[in-house]
């Protein structure tokens, strides 16, 4: 293999392995027939592709085998393939295809109906559970094995951010950009061929792609593939397909180790459990409920700057600090102070301790957006790489995540993060999922509320005890005691489960969902009514 390998020598390497390969229900495709097939594909888009324009094409698919087998065909050819998020709808998932220069998109039966209406222009649409597909490639069955020449800083997928904040970017992926954190992570945790890796994470994210997928190319490891994550499914799948390895992001885990207990839970396979952004008391209940290890660290699609688990492990922190990332003043551009606490463990100095992470020596990973020169240079100043994540970090190096900087919350003149305050809340028994953004108050600039979805029913939402249990919280300070609470049953959440709180602020209170409201100085919280609905959004008018 050279010494930058590409996805298409990941590939190569499993090439002659005709005993496993990926399990999908009840269907086993071996690695040397995926091999074949991608191979098969690769000539088939590079007879239907127009080579004037650029060689990219879509897919709009849940996880199934034919993904994967499309994956490989961009590998071979030399085209570019686009994750298409199957959570988009209409005018915008016309957007996304435009942008990312789709000649053609790849759908399945499940997904076809999403583009029924949708003004693609000159974008043919093929359907793989179609006779039309049968047709399309059955000239190139048994293809040779010629690989395109590809060096590994070729494009090889647009992978789109999650949307949360604002239109997706669709981020350049290179085919080291896909290999080497797969290399790194599966030589990291010593994957080999007994070993099964489930991938239920969607595939058009980059989390499947670089945590999953690609490891087990290299690692030369079996999947297990699910259509779409199920938390009540999670472990059925771990004993059937014998997994030792998942990936998630963010809720997933969450949802895992929300499900009723039993006393078996234990009785499995699962070796380790990767992601990000997973919740400290949701891995303390994976890890004592189904024995497996847990490691949780802090990356995006960009790449810029990723954080691992540190060897000694801090409560509420991504790890250390790695070297060349550092924690500047957004405006300023100065380093910020390490972070100092008081007896309670809160917070002192919040406002200037928190600022931006950035990657000062580089970019990192990060390879741009696709056509978006204005996103990188929002990303890329003064040849750092700025990630627009809020943090703070402790004297000793453990880093504090503290929100989005799009998710500033300006209260009474202070800059507070988000994150701090949803990790308190999340510790309350009563709620299984907590989302914490600004609403706009005149007073005060914004208001702090949360949306919570308590365990169990919307009706387990019990006042008093919330507000007893917010003002026990020695780490939140005044301003960062929530005023408003919006009881739900459900988030409105990305195909990767992340929560969508530019949604959720922009309703407000303005829901059907019951709101709970305690202005400061109150004890207790009182059902919204109304008629002070009226008044808030009488205060939200004279602030505008």
């Amino acid at each position: 293999m050279s010494e930058s390998p590409t996805v298409s020598d990941l590939l190569l390497g499993v090439s002659e392995i005709d005993s496993y390969g990926i399990r999908f229900e009840d269907q086993v495709i071996t690695w040397r027939e995926h091999i074949q097939a991608s191979f098969d594909r690769a000539a088939m888009l590079d007879a239907v592709l127009d080579h004037e324009r650029p060689r990219h094409f879509g897919l709009l698919m849940e996880n199934i085998p034919e993904f994967s087998l499309l994956l490989g065909a961009a590998a071979f050819s030399g085209t570019v393939l686009a994750g298409l998020n199957t959570t988009r709808r209409g005018p915008a998932l016309a957007r996304d295809v435009a942008l990312a220069d789709c000649q053609i998109i790849f759908t399945e039966n499940s997904q076809a109906h999403l583009l029924d209406g949708v003004d693609l222009g000159d974008v043919r649409v093929i359907n793989v559970d179609s006779p039309e597909w049968t047709e399309l490639l059955a000239p190139f069955a048994h293809s040779p094995h010629n690989a395109c020449a590809v060096s590994a800083d070729d494009l090889m997928m647009l992978i789109f951010t999650s949307g949360t904040s604002g239109d997706p970017k669709a981020v350049r992926c290179t085919h080291s950009k896909i290999a080497d954190p797969a290399i790194m992570l599966g030589d990291r945790f010593e994957l080999g061929p007994s070993d099964v890796i489930y991938m239920a994470m969607p595939m058009f994210h980059s989390n499947a792609i670089m945590a999953a997928w690609a490891i087990a190319l290299h690692r030369k490891c079996a999947i297990a593939m699910r259509r779409k994550f199920s938390a009540s499914g999670f472990l059925p799948d771990v004993r059937k397909y014998g997994i030792t390895y998942s990936n998630y992001v963010g809720k997933p885990l969450s949802f895992i180790a929300a499900t009723p207990e039993q006393p078996d839970d234990h009785d499995n396979t699962l070796k380790i459990m990767y992601g990000n952004e997973g919740a400290a008391p949701a891995v303390a209940t994976f890890v004592r409920r189904f024995g497996a290890r847990v490691i949780d660290g802090f990356g995006s699609t960009e790449g810029g700057v990723s954080i691992g688990a540190a060897p000694v492990p801090r409560a509420g922190t991504l790890g250390l600090l790695p070297e060349g990332v550092k924690i500047l003043h957004p405006e300023t551009g100065v380093p910020c102070p390490p972070a100092e606490f008081d007896a309670d463990g809160r917070i002192v100095n919040a406002d200037e301790a928190t600022g931006e992470m950035v990657n000062v020596t580089g970019p990192g990973a990060f390879a741009g957006y696709y056509k978006n020169p204005e996103a990188d240079a929002e990303r890329m100043r003064n040849g750092q790489y700025w990630t627009g994540d809020l943090a703070y970090a402790d004297a000793d190096g453990y880093v504090y995540f503290a929100g989005r900087s799009s998710g500033w919350l300006r209260v009474d003149g202070e800059n507070i993060g988000a994150a701090p305050i949803e990790r308190a809340l999340t510790a309350y028994p009563g709620f299984a999922q907590v989302s914490v953004y600004a609403v706009p108050d005149s007073d005060v600039g914004d208001r702090v509320m949360a949306s919570v979805i308590p365990v169990g029913d919307v009706s387990n939402f019990d006042p008093e005890a919330v507000a007893a249990y917010i003002d026990s919280r020695p780490e939140l300070g005044p301003k960062q005691k929530p005023t408003l609470i919006r009881v739900c049953s459900e988030f409105p959440r990305t195909a990767t489960f992340k929560v969508v709180t530019r949604t959720q602020s922009a309703e407000r209170w303005n829901t059907s969902d019951p709101v709970w409201i305690r202005q400061r100085g109150e004890a207790e919280f009182q059902l919204l009514t109304p008629e002070r609905a009226l008044t808030l959004e009488k205060v939200t008018v004279g602030a505008q």
